[in-house]
């Protein structure tokens, strides 16, 4: 894959490279799937709401508790 990135031009090679680091979390394909819709859904009507982005990275899993981490 990596032979197939360099053909791309350098900005769209960026937003690739973010787009699969940004999903590397999501492990099955229902997961991916529903991250999918949901980021379709959000971005339908070209605003995005604060609990839309909520939304979006906990589908993400960027928005993870510790649950290791004691609670202050």
């Amino acid at each position: 894959m990596n032979f197939l990135l360099k053909l791309l031009p350098a900005d769209k090679r960026a937003l690739l490279e973010l787009a699969l680091r940004i999903t590397a979390n999501l492990d099955t394909a229902e997961e991916r799937k529903k991250v999918a819709e949901l980021t379709k859904e959000v971005f339908k009507d070209g605003k995005v709401s604060i609990g839309e982005w909520a939304k979006l990275g906990s589908a993400l899993g960027v928005f993870k508790i510790d649950e290791n981490k004691e609670a202050k």
